[in-house]
């Protein structure tokens, strides 16, 4: 029996999920968490195989969820389910210590595949993600601007190329708005911008929030 913990803020997502397992004979859903604090709740507790993270619950990001959770148990198998398409949120999510990463909008179609295969050991990830962790791996590509981001600095970074203003940025994440400003004047010096505009369209050149 493979046994799951579901992890996501939205509980109609976790419903959704949850129906998803139950038709599967020999997956059952062991425990849920709508938040950070929840979530290492479950993990110190045990007695589950693969927890699926959402990656934007509020406080802890996800990769610092992922670091944390792997710290406590070395063997947990964790599945990223996120909103975001884009490659760079799942090289991210795997550096840190994820076995997969599946979209929101595929789960329906590819969650139990997805289940199977990192509970039995193995990777869920795109052609495209194995492709950038092994150009990465193998120095053959430069690194752009942003990955050299902590993870902390990362999701401020998107939720403000985003439009989100410093203070909603801040009671998202659960920091203060002296903590967010901060973090923005750093990622700003580390990426060589000068103002929102500027941080806008580099998050748009690169990918990192859609166009729309």
């Amino acid at each position: 029996m493979i046994r799951i913990v579901i992890a996501d803020d939205h509980a109609i997502v976790r419903e959704g999920l949850k129906r998803i397992v139950a038709e599967v004979a020999d997956m059952q859903v062991a425990g849920e968490a709508a938040d950070g604090t929840e979530v290492m709740q479950r993990v110190r507790e045990g007695g589950f195989d693969v927890l699926v993270l959402d990656l934007s619950m509020p406080g802890r990001s996800g990769m610092e969820l992922i670091k944390l959770a792997k710290s406590e148990q070395p063997k947990l198998r964790i599945l990223v389910l996120s909103m975001h398409q884009e490659t760079q949120y799942a090289v991210r999510a795997i550096k840190s210590g994820a076995s997969g990463y599946l979209t929101k909008e595929s789960a329906p179609a590819l969650l139990e595949q997805a289940l199977r295969k990192i509970a039995g050991g193995g990777a869920w990830i795109s052609t495209e993600v194995a492709e950038q962790l092994a150009l990465g791996a193998m120095g053959a590509v430069q690194a752009a601007p942003h990955e050299s981001l902590s993870d902390r600095e990362f999701e401020v970074m998107r939720r403000l190329a985003a439009g989100e203003a410093v203070s909603d940025v801040a009671a998202a994440l659960h920091l203060s708005v002296k903590t967010v400003s901060t973090h923005k004047a750093n990622l700003m010096g580390k990426m060589g911008l000068h103002n929102h505009t500027d941080l806008v369209r580099y998050a748009l050149k690169h990918g990192l929030i859609d166009a729309d």
